[in-house]
């Protein structure tokens, strides 16, 4: 029997909260094996399914499917690690204004406890459904060692994807843009700093052109405000680290460098970029291994999601995302994926949210939309 409205939300808030307090950064992998571990107890007593576990570079997978099902015909995803804080006791939450705020709760925390308990009631009720669960641990670091890795090298497929990491409540994403995260070094002569002719300072040549860099990508800037919904669909260059392994004030440095955020729609493409990247950077410019690529990517959801969604929320956009997620991977195999999320804010800061109401509404629109696909009820 489904839970109502208001047990339901009990029941994905004191989840959520419970995830909340485990720390899963990057740094922390012993609490990212802890919320598997947390997640596995919530599972493992579903009769008829399987769960499977992947290690790579110290993230972990877990991908649960219907035994004697390998390839579902709608898989869940989603990511349990958060970014890191420098406050190291502020992963806890607190419940406000029908909100949780907390580090972790809209990216993903709340979807976490969603997809988990979508995924045990629904099997509950209709044993040996065709519905797969995938939880990665790296998807704030690109991806690679987690669902790039489940579909490029075990092979995971299904029919179609759910992926509550991107949109808003009646926002289904469409387009995400593309993703190049790189490390440009520069080098030259250390000196004393009082004498900087007899030296060629390396964090003053990368500054120079990393101001250059800039004003390239500043072109591509509309002249009225930025709206997200309207005129963000352009290049755009972020500078996020930059820095030298010099410590002495008066050295001048012979090392210097900086980290690059850049995102770009079509008919840009990694290729493109790069090629921009050296030539603005020139040839003292030296590009480190690529961190994360990624081409612009079309996800191409249900329209039975897109309608559903419209019947719960009494409204639908389709939307194009500045932001990435990892749904390029499903899409390198023609997958097609369903991104919308509940209302969530501040993402990334300490007093992240999740609206607590729209959990529940997402839930239920997830929740029809997988017994309809699977012809399992004409109602919703």
């Amino acid at each position: 029997m489904p839970l109502n409205d208001d047990d339901l939300k009990a029941r994905l808030t004191a989840l959520t909260r419970d995830l909340v307090i485990i720390p899963s950064t990057e740094s922390r992998p012993s609490e990212r094996e802890r919320c598997f571990e947390f997640l596995h107890n919530h599972i493992d007593s579903i009769p008829g399914v399987k769960i499977d576990y992947y290690d790579v570079n110290e993230h972990r997978s877990m991908v649960v499917r219907p035994e004697g099902i390998e390839v579902p015909a709608i898989l869940l995803c989603g990511h349990l690690d958060v970014i890191e804080h420098p406050q190291p006791n502020c992963y806890h939450s607190e419940i406000r204004d029908g909100r949780i705020y907390g580090p972790g709760t809209g990216d993903m925390k709340g979807q976490i406890a969603i997809l988990v308990e979508l995924h045990r009631a629904l099997n509950v009720r209709h044993p040996g459904l065709s519905l797969g669960l995938a939880l990665t641990s790296d998807e704030e670091q690109g991806g690679s060692d987690g669902v790039r890795y489940l579909c490029d090298e075990i092979g995971l497929r299904c029919e179609i994807v759910i992926i509550p990491d991107g949109g808003s409540l009646s926002e289904i994403t469409v387009e995400e843009k593309g993703v190049v995260h790189l490390q440009v070094a520069f080098y030259g002569q250390e000196a004393h700093g009082a004498r900087p002719w007899l030296g060629d300072n390396a964090l003053e040549k990368m500054m120079q052109k990393l101001m250059q860099l800039k004003d390239h990508f500043a072109k591509f800037w509309p002249t009225e405000p930025i709206d997200e919904q309207k005129n963000h669909w352009f290049p755009t260059c972020s500078i996020t680290i930059c820095g030298t392994e010099n410590t002495t004030a008066n050295r001048i440095p012979d090392q210097a460098s900086a980290v690059m955020d850049i995102r770009f729609p079509p008919p840009h493409s990694t290729e493109s970029i790069l090629s921009e990247l050296a030539e603005i950077l020139g040839p003292e410019g030296i590009l480190q291994p690529k961190m994360m690529i990624a081409e612009p990517t079309h996800l191409a959801p249900d329209p039975l999601f897109c309608e559903l969604t419209k019947a719960f929320t009494n409204s639908v956009k389709l939307v194009r995302a500045s932001g990435g997620s990892d749904s390029r991977f499903f899409r390198k195999y023609g997958i097609p994926v369903n991104l919308s999320r509940p209302l969530v804010g501040n993402l990334h800061a300490l007093d992240e949210w999740i609206d607590i109401d729209s959990m529940v509404t997402y839930y239920r629109i997830c929740e029809a939309y997988i017994e309809r696909k699977l012809h399992l009820s004409d109602e919703f």
